[in-house]
């Protein structure tokens, strides 16, 4: 849970780097939560017939954006890429199995050019 908190305090900061743990971490709970509120959109009946969304879910959805694109970007820079390889996920298919395979490659070790690893001084 403290690598989801870890996200969203550092939901505005598209600077530094972000180890592969907290990004799979927030990715995790993220799709947990989801479902969870996508649940209660069906318990209490929020969801629109039409489009089947729900209204807490649509909600839900806008207020996960910036910390995703956030720790998105500082895992890639983890990586060595610049954050503007995020714009790869737009090529249908291709893209995001593009960028999902960069979120699971090791971050570079030691430092880089966006900083120092944030594997450095932490025992785990």
């Amino acid at each position: 849970m403290k690598w989801y908190l870890m996200a969203w305090q550092r939901c505005l900061q598209f600077s530094g780097r972000s180890r592969r743990t907290e990004y799979w971490m927030f990715f995790l709970i993220n799709i947990l939560v989801a479902i969870a509120i996508a649940l209660m959109d069906l318990m209490l009946g929020t969801v629109d017939e039409q489009t089947h969304t729900g209204t807490f879910s649509t909600l839900y959805s806008f207020i996960v954006i910036l910390p995703t694109l956030a720790l998105t970007v500082r895992r890639l820079h983890d990586t060595g890429r610049t954050g503007w390889w995020v714009l790869i996920s737009l090529i249908p298919v291709l893209g995001v199995i593009v960028l999902l395979v960069f979120m699971a490659l090791d971050g570079e070790p030691g430092g880089n050019h966006y900083g120092a690893s944030p594997k450095g001084g932490m025992a785990f």
